[in-house]
């Protein structure tokens, strides 16, 4: 029986019991599962061109949606652990609940939609593809966010984030909306900005607590363009009144300078 369901579904016999087929879509159940064989599991997957896979009881396993080399779109049910999406390179993930640390780190393209909140150091090193959070982001989100050729990465956090946020970012967008904040209440992130040389934040809402590499700036037609589209597609993941968030006030955080620490580290 194992042999004929390994032949059927073009996987290793340890991973059978945990497989089952609906139409087009694999349905894995990852419960107790170990990451690196989780992962094992999903490049398996990818090589016989699965298109659509949903997993179930994700409990912190790592690195999901790493080294995979087809557009395969990737359901999680659960709380995936750090590191999800981490040098991804065109894949699509939804995240049916809450993420942890490092999601997207270096990823290279793609796209990110978590239904819940994210922790630390979102979006390190990220270089392309677009992430959408609904709610809040833990501290130093965006840190080193960076453009490369044609490759824009672009976020956006539907709540707010904690401290550091933008720290270090030198390229793409990151658009921070405020929908979790009570009406009149500021955003709480310190030393926002520092260490920016490049990219744009947008803030909808007031940020009393710059870093000194930064400044705020009012947005301009094209700027309102951008946040559109973004707030667009964030509205049609999340169910959300798009006219109510665009009726709010977005201010632009920008760095003085692409070289701010040129003079301490040059000669």
């Amino acid at each position: 029986m194992a042999q004929e369901q390994k032949t059927t579904l073009g996987i290793s016999e340890k991973f059978l019991s945990r497989v089952t087929v609906e139409g087009n879509v694999y349905k894995v159940d990852a419960q107790d599962l170990y990451y690196k064989e989780l992962n094992a599991l999903m490049r398996e997957l990818d090589a016989k061109g699965a298109e659509h896979v949903e997993l179930y009881h994700v409990y912190g396993q790592r690195y999901i949606g790493t080294d995979l080399k087809n557009k395969m779109k990737i359901d999680i049910y659960g709380t995936p652990g750090n590191d999800l999406a981490a040098f991804m390179d065109g894949q699509s993930i939804e995240v049916h609940g809450n993420a942890q640390d490092c999601i997207c780190n270096t990823m290279n393209d793609g796209k990110i939609v978590i239904h819940g909140r994210v922790g630390d150091i979102t979006g390190y090193g990220m270089r392309g593809g677009k992430l959408f959070i609904r709610d809040d982001a833990g501290y130093r989100v965006g840190i080193h966010m960076k453009e490369y050729m044609s490759f824009k990465p672009c976020m956006v956090v539907g709540g707010t984030a904690e401290d550091f946020l933008a720290e270090y970012m030198a390229g793409g967008v990151l658009l921070v909306l405020g929908l979790t904040l009570q009406a009149g209440e500021q955003h709480k992130a310190r030393f926002v900005g520092t260490g920016m040389h490049a990219g744009i934040l947008y803030v909808r809402g007031e940020i009393t607590h710059l870093g000194k590499e930064v400044k705020v700036m009012d947005v301009d037609e094209k700027d309102l363009a951008v946040i559109g589209d973004l707030v667009k597609e964030y509205c049609s993941y999340f169910n959300v009144d798009y006219d109510k968030i665009m009726a709010g006030k977005f201010v632009k955080i920008v760095p003085y300078s692409h070289r701010p620490y040129g003079r301490i580290y040059a000669y």
